[in-house]
């Protein structure tokens, strides 16, 4: 068998619901250690369709929510009034029960583009306590995660390794709206790193990008470059 040019270590599950389990509780672990440690401990999550099982689960977990900031990895710039607003999703689903004692640090700010309110959102996210506790992160088909897209105007910066920027404004065709993005230094910092991927397709391309390549036609490869370790995926089909 071929070794990938960047190794990654995959957990399957039988269905969603395993999988939201697990994730959760691995989740909550690293929460939990932070906060035994430190007092405090911050979580950047993903939006989407697919963590909606996963919110609800670690929503209901035994943890001092009180000393948890929670923060998105990326937001659609839109209000929370919008369908397509990870906050407003995140409000639904997470931050309901225990879970919502937690502090929440949203990105997008109300100007009128990201460009115009990424000097408040970087305020904001510089008070959390750093580095993240967790982080998970998806990917779509195209093989973007976070709101590095391929074709973004702002690619090749959001994804430097040795970039100092936390947040950055991103432009793509794929993105649809105009975006915000954590850059690729916070989220490979963070104590614990999680990739959440369901079915085949995504699978398949996650493996493509494993094979090694150019990170600006699959964005993943940049994750998987430059995590600190191979980086822990949970799949189910």
């Amino acid at each position: 068998m071929t070794t990938p040019a960047f190794p990654f270590a995959l957990a399957a599950y039988d269905d969603p619901a395993a999988l939201a389990r697990a994730l959760a509780a691995h989740v909550a672990e690293a929460l939990r250690a932070r906060v035994a440690r430190d007092g405090s401990a911050s979580l950047a999550i993903s939006g989407g369709r697919t963590p909606t099982r996963f919110f609800e689960t670690l929503s209901g977990a035994p943890l001092d929510w009180s000393r948890i900031n929670v923060t998105l990895v990326d937001e659609r710039w839109v209000p929370e009034t919008s369908d397509r607003s990870n906050a407003a999703l995140v409000r639904r689903h997470l931050l309901k029960g225990p879970a919502a004692a937690a502090r929440f640090v949203p990105l997008f700010t109300g100007a009128p583009t990201p460009e115009d309110g990424l000097a408040d959102a970087e305020a904001a996210v510089a008070a959390l306590p750093a580095p993240f506790a967790a982080v998970v992160l998806g990917m779509g088909d195209d093989g973007h995660t976070a709101s590095f897209f391929p074709g973004a105007q702002a690619l090749s910066a959001a994804i430097d390794p040795a970039g100092t920027a936390r947040l950055m404004a991103v432009r793509a065709e794929g993105a649809g709206e105009p975006r915000i993005t954590f850059t690729l230094p916070p989220l490979v910092a963070a104590d614990l790193l999680l990739l959440h991927i369901e079915g085949a397709t995504k699978r398949a391309v996650l493996e493509r990008a494993a094979a090694g390549g150019d990170a600006a036609e699959l964005p993943i490869r940049a994750v998987l470059g430059n995590a600190p370790r191979p980086l822990d995926v949970l799949w189910c089909p």
